[in-house]
């Protein structure tokens, strides 16, 4: 189901809470809402949508990636750069790694340990900070 964008900061700035299997229709609706906002967007977190979960989707490509829980576990090269949200208005200055590894559970809640560069690294960053109540 697509779901409305939330833009309530005080709400943004509470951290998320690990997910579980019980959660899986968070997955479909993030999915569903990203893809009515892929003109403008290329990543979301459960807690846009107004859900403190530890869930993020997003796009490569034709394809919309979902990870549950991703922990990043090591991040090379910092670079500074500018990013929009859609739960916000403008663009913002952030610090990003260019190379981050990361360990996460699939939509079946298995588990993978992968090496993401560049603007794909940058997405998955800007979604992790969302789950700890840093808005870019």
């Amino acid at each position: 189901m697509i779901r409305s964008i939330l833009k309530d900061e005080v709400f943004l700035r509470e951290k998320s809470v690990p997910a579980t299997q019980d959660d899986i229709t968070v997955i479909d609706d993030l999915v569903d809402t990203l893809r009515a906002n892929l003109d403008e967007c290329v990543g979301m977190a459960a807690n846009m949508i107004g859900i403190k979960k530890r869930i993020l989707v997003f796009s490569v490509g034709d394809s919309i990636i979902s990870m549950v829980n991703p922990v990043i576990l090591k991040k090379e090269k910092s670079y500074e750069t500018e990013e929009s949200c859609l739960s916000l208005t403008g663009f913002r200055k952030t610090t990003r790694y260019e190379t981050i590894e990361v360990e996460y559970l699939d939509r079946d809640f298995k588990k993978h340990k992968e090496i993401f560069n560049g603007f794909t690294a940058q997405i998955i960053q800007h979604e992790v900070d969302h789950f700890e109540g840093i808005i870019i």
